[in-house]
């Protein structure tokens, strides 16, 4: 089955572009998602109090505001963090496409590229908005301030350099109609 990985930065819509996949029957894994769920798990729940202290966790549950203002502050234990969540989410990855049956599947991560999940894709499909825009999104989604956001942001790639693992490019800059260019991208997959 093809494997196409969906990528973007913070707040250039995703997740609307993969609802739009998932619509033409493509399941979609949440990458992201199941890196929260993986915090869970008591062994890497173990690993990861060991590297950032039980602080970040509130009795069972992660603190993730806790947890990223000490890792977005330090890249060395952003690092760290992703070398124990990162082989989690594959291992929920390959065991979810496994119980799939459609042309293919999307992966959902905003870090597809940075965490080498790429690798393990036939196809990677970028989406792109201005940043001026992507931070009014994710202000107005996460009430969080422009300074957090930006933040947030400088930790990513820039879409130039996620552009140079593309295979396709989908515009969500609210002037390039989304749909036609997601059919565009499917029929493209589908053929290929």
């Amino acid at each position: 089955m093809k494997k196409v990985g969906v990528t973007g930065g913070i707040g250039s819509g995703k997740t609307l572009v993969c609802k739009i996949f998932a619509n033409l029957d493509i399941p979609v894994f949440d990458a992201d998602k199941v890196a929260k769920e993986c915090y869970g798990f008591s062994s890497v729940k173990t690993r990861v109090i060991k590297l950032l202290g039980k602080d970040v966790y509130d009795g069972n549950n992660l603190n993730r505001q806790k947890l990223a203002r000490i890792v977005f502050r330090e890249s060395k234990l952003l690092k760290e963090l992703e070398q124990i969540i990162h082989p989690c989410v594959k291992k929920e990855f390959m065991t979810w496409v496994e119980k799939q049956h459609a042309p293919y599947v999307i992966e959902e991560a905003a870090i597809l590229i940075e965490s080498g999940a790429y690798r393990e894709m036939d196809h990677i499909i970028l989406v792109k908005a201005p940043e001026a825009l992507r931070m009014n999104r994710v202000v107005r989604r996460d009430a969080s301030n422009k300074d957090e956001v930006k933040n947030r942001m400088d930790k990513q790639l820039t879409d130039i350099e996620r552009e140079k693992f593309a295979d396709f490019i989908i515009d969500n800059d609210e002037k390039n109609l989304l749909i036609p260019q997601i059919i565009d991208v499917h029929q493209k997959i589908i053929n290929s």
